[in-house]
């Protein structure tokens, strides 16, 4: 995306507030005409002074500024007023329509995007881009109304105030000014590169933070608190240094401006006296009014110049949230079932690879019936987890394809395709809520009937009614309150409450003791009943009951068949099954 199309894009992203961005607009300019009236009306009271100590008036000085005073109390209770109203409405307006559009359709976005993105990408990066960058140009599209369009609109009518006022004071005023936003610009478009950089090591502190609080546990196992403040530390100084340098720059921009009017105030200061004396100007009040007028005159030139550094600022952000939102999402069909899948697999020589560059799996054929119990083993590294990735459709196939119940998956909605399997991973995953809304995440909507019966089945009743809440207890992932077999246990009664015909196991006995094993074990008979499951196994002694058994390497099946034909060939199974056994 082209520099300047970032600036065009992040004013279409707001057409939709448009409307109130014009009415910020008409505020805008009512607070300039009550800015630019205020000096005139005091310049002209001054004059009512001067002419009254010039020729003592005892009775009229009062009534003749009375009027003037209350009008100019009056602009400035306007000006007052004018200015919290557009504060308000455009910190709400950007706040609830603009700011929060743009993160809901990242979320959007990203539920579009391939698996891929998401495992390749930090979520403290993600999450960097959907707040702080998200804000940044939130905050800018108020620049835009607040500062730019105020300070233009402003200098313009000061600049008009001038010449009427007195032509040739105005001239010195404004003679500085083109230059002064020349050089503004070509210095504060030199900070955009530090602001990306600033924003691209925000990204990765916040996914080192996220990373460090989630492995927390593991830090303090291995005393790696040093590593990982020392880690925190680098990556902090590298956004300290970016920030530093992107601040500098755009801040020297104020600086200028604030120099080139200090020397037209001395300017007119010095020729106002000369004129003044020499007789060249009519009245005390014209050099007064031009005086308040120079005064005035740095406040939108600052704001001009400091919107172009938040303009930089802006674009390093924009550029950060466009490459998400524009990212290719991945194309779905729409097909649907014809009937309840009855769960027959085949695989034709599909061809697979993360990297193509590097190929994984290539002329895979694998035919399972329905109810089929299937385990798929194998060395790490040898695919048995790429077939699980291919299955649900997580991860797209480069060739071939895959057929269930005689149907291209290719050909159905992921959506559709997913909702066929049940899924128990060998990492548990609960979210903050009560144990029945964990295990009715399976099937929302779900009876509390139906939760306890598909819990009972799972084994895991017992337990939770003895906790303080039993199934209105609060848990989560990252609580301590459930152990690791007991989390186990609930996901297998989501799975359970799903009814799915596919199933999926990913060793999800691993990670318990071995007492915790044998009821998770039942547990999963009852689950994988009239049900073709697909088990990825790493302890071999998990599936020797299994209906069939794939033997992978390198991406491919070296081997096929029961626990005793596999044996009794002597190959590559029996192998890495006595193997177990001697360690």
């Amino acid at each position: 995306m082209k520099k300047d199309n970032i600036v065009l894009r992040l004013l279409r992203e707001a057409r939709p507030i448009w409307k109130w961005l014009i009415l910020a607009a008409l505020l805008c300019l009512l607070l300039v005409i009550c800015s630019v009236l205020a000096p005139s009306i005091l310049g002209d009271l001054i004059d009512v002074l001067a002419r009254h100590f010039a020729e003592p008036d005892k009775g009229g000085l009062m009534k003749e500024l009375s009027s003037g005073l209350l009008v100019l109390l009056g602009l400035y209770v306007g000006y007052s007023v004018l200015s919290y109203a557009k504060m308000q409405l455009l910190n709400r307006v950007v706040s609830r329509y603009f700011t929060c559009s743009l993160r809901i359709r990242i979320s959007e976005k990203i539920k579009h995007l391939p698996v891929s993105y998401v495992d390749q990408t930090p979520v403290g990066d993600i999450l960097s881009r959907m707040t702080d960058d998200v804000s940044t140009m939130g905050n800018y599209v108020h620049q835009i109304v607040d500062t730019l369009m105020t300070g233009f609109i402003h200098l313009l009518a000061i600049a008009v105030m001038m010449l009427l006022e007195e032509w040739l004071l105005a001239l010195m005023v404004l003679a500085l000014t083109p230059a002064s936003l020349w050089l503004s610009s070509v210095v504060a478009s030199k900070s955009e590169k530090h602001f990306h950089d600033m924003f691209t090591e925000g990204g990765n502190l916040n996914a080192h933070v996220e990373e460090s609080f989630t492995n927390f546990a593991t830090t303090k196992a291995y005393h790696l608190e040093k590593y990982t403040e020392e880690k925190n530390d680098i990556i902090n100084d590298r956004r300290r240094a970016a920030e530093a340098k992107a601040v500098f720059t755009s801040s020297v921009v104020r600086p200028i401006i604030t120099l080139s009017n200090a020397l037209a105030y001395i300017a007119i200061c010095l020729v106002g006296g000369w004129l003044l004396v020499s007789g060249k100007v009519s009245s005390v009040g014209a050099i007064v009014t031009i005086l308040l007028y120079a005064k005035q005159f740095s406040s939108p030139l600052e704001q001009i110049a400091s919107g172009f550094g938040d303009l930089q600022h802006a674009k390093a952000a924009a550029k950060r949230v466009f490459k998400i939102l524009d990212m290719q999402e991945q194309t779905d069909a729409t097909g649907t079932m014809p009937h309840a899948a009855e769960g027959n697999i085949r695989f034709e020589n599909v061809d697979f690879s993360y990297d193509k560059d590097a190929p994984l799996i290539e002329g895979l054929c694998i035919d399972v019936k329905k109810g089929q119990n299937v385990a798929i083993v194998g060395p790490t590294g040898a695919g048995k987890t790429t077939i699980v990735n291919l299955l649900m459709r997580f991860y797209d196939i480069d060739k071939g394809r895959i057929f269930l119940d005689g149907i291209d998956t290719a050909s159905l909605s992921r959506e559709e395709l997913r909702e066929q399997f049940a899924m128990v991973l060998q990492d548990t995953w609960l979210f903050r809520g009560t144990i029945a809304e964990n295990v009715a995440y399976g099937k929302p909507g779900a009876s509390r009937e139906e939760i306890v019966a598909a819990c009972d089945r799972a084994y895991c009743d017992h337990f939770i009614r003895t906790l303080p809440e039993g199934y209105d207890t609060i848990v989560g992932d990252d609580m301590t309150n459930l152990s690791g077999g007991q989390k186990q246990l609930l996901t297998i009664a989501r799975a359970m409450l799903a009814d799915r015909r596919l199933l999926i196991l990913d060793e999800a006995t691993s990670n318990v003791d071995t007492r915790t094993e044998v009821l998770l074990q039942k547990a999963m008979d009852n689950l994988m009943k009239d049900r073709t499951c697909f088990v990825i196994a790493h302890r071999l002694s998990t599936i020797v009951d299994s209906d069939l058994i794939l033997v992978m390497n390198h991406g491919k099946i070296v081997e096929q068949g029961t626990h005793r034909e596999l044996l009794a060939k002597k190959g590559f199974y029996h192998e890495i099954y006595t193997s177990q056994y001697e360690i």
